[in-house]
């Protein structure tokens, strides 16, 4: 809505006339190819995530859907892996990207690693959650240990530090879900939380093991980096430090419906001040992207998504009937909440791909999964039936 409202031509184009050969735009976005472009984008990504409201609403289509995204997941890190090993300065080894440095099929490395987070959360939810027959779980420990090893060979700060968001966040919501709600579970439940503990010791060994690999496939360095322990350029931001004081500078010279929906790499030129230095398209925090490209209302409209979010999703992760449904609501929602994490320092969900599966897993945490037939979990009625 904002993005089409500031399509309205109630602007000035700034321009004499006589100047151009055609008359300026008078849009109020200051590039209005590029905030209609990015409407159209939004638009598709609406339709995708009502779409999948609405389709995915059983459980074993929701089953599918995670075994789906799991399996990718582990897929994409393995191929990325051995991408990386064989020849880092091509895709899948076939294609170069000049002046980027890609992992997997991604151009942009640090968006891998966010993909890799948003996926994780959910295996490691259901590892963690009991939520899977005990044969089934070596699976899901080579599903968590190549996209952790991912994660770490991007070299990506962000998304280790959102990795380890998305881990916190699992732990601390399993933890207090069984502090607060111990008389409603069932046997089966308490043994499992009995066996929490377990868990973390394995945890734990996982944390060993892939440090094991990492130090074995030679992705130290991209791990000291990782953990901001290798940087020589005498910025630790990267530059990002220039990139939000202009986005602040822009804000305050747009702050009703800012400067147009996809706009900062026009603006930033008129406030930059290293002299053209650096070519940004992103200010490298989605936040402050949203003060810039859509002013107060827009970031209003974010923050609101936001919290509508973990309010539905956290509340049906209280009133879940199973270990399968609240493993799969907190993890898609620690996805989620991994993914914001990452956004603060980077823009992971403006590759359209991310995008899609940041909706998926928003759609996943905010839908309440059926039980199954002759859970433990489900009550019986006074009649028995």
């Amino acid at each position: 809505a904002i993005g089409l409202v500031q399509l309205l031509p109630l602007g000035s184009a700034g321009i004499p006339a006589g100047v151009l050969d055609h008359s300026a735009s008078s849009a109020l976005s200051i590039d209005p190819f590029a905030t209609r472009r990015f409407v159209v984008r939004l638009t598709i990504c609406l339709v995708f995530f009502s779409a999948f409201l609405v389709f995915v609403q059983s459980r074993d289509r929701v089953k599918r859907v995670v075994f789906v995204l799991i399996t990718f997941g582990t897929l994409m890190a393995f191929f990325g892996i051995i991408q990386r090993l064989a020849n880092p300065e091509a895709i899948y080894g076939l294609r170069p990207t000049p002046q980027a440095i890609p992992f997997g099929s991604y151009v942009n490395q640090h968006h891998f690693a966010s993909l890799m987070v948003m996926i994780s959360g959910l295996a490691i939810s259901i590892l963690v959650g009991s939520a899977v027959k005990p044969d089934k779980k070596p699976l899901l420990y080579i599903a968590i240990v190549m996209m952790g090893l991912a994660i770490v060979f991007t070299s990506s700060r962000g998304g280790m530090l959102s990795y380890l968001g998305v881990i916190g966040f699992i732990l601390i919501a399993r933890s207090l879900f069984l502090r607060r709600a111990p008389k409603t579970m069932s046997g089966d439940e308490r043994v499992g939380a009995r066996r929490l503990f377990s868990a973390l010791a394995a945890g734990a060994a996982l944390l060993i093991l892939g440090l094991g690999l990492i130090i074995f496939l030679g992705a130290g360095d991209g791990l000291m980096r990782g953990i901001g322990l290798s940087d020589t350029s005498g910025d630790v931001t990267s530059g990002r430090s220039h990139f939000w004081w202009v986005a602040v500078q822009i804000f305050l010279a747009n702050p009703a419906i800012g400067t147009g929906l996809d706009t900062f790499g026009v603006a930033f030129t008129e406030f930059d001040t290293r002299i053209g230095m650096y070519r940004v398209e992103q200010v490298h925090n989605d936040y402050l992207q949203a003060l810039t490209d859509a002013g107060i209302f827009g970031f209003l409209f974010v923050a609101s998504f936001v919290v509508l979010l973990f309010q539905r999703s956290l509340r049906l992760i209280s009133k879940a009937e199973d270990n399968f449904s609240r493993a799969v609501l907190a993890g898609a929602l620690a996805g989620c909440f991994g993914a914001m994490i990452h956004s603060f320092f980077d823009f992971p969900l403006r590759t359209t791909s991310n995008g899609f599966v940041f909706l998926l897993l928003a759609a996943l945490a905010t839908t309440a999964i059926p039980a199954a037939v002759g859970s433990k979990g489900v009550q019986k009625n006074p009649s028995g039936q």
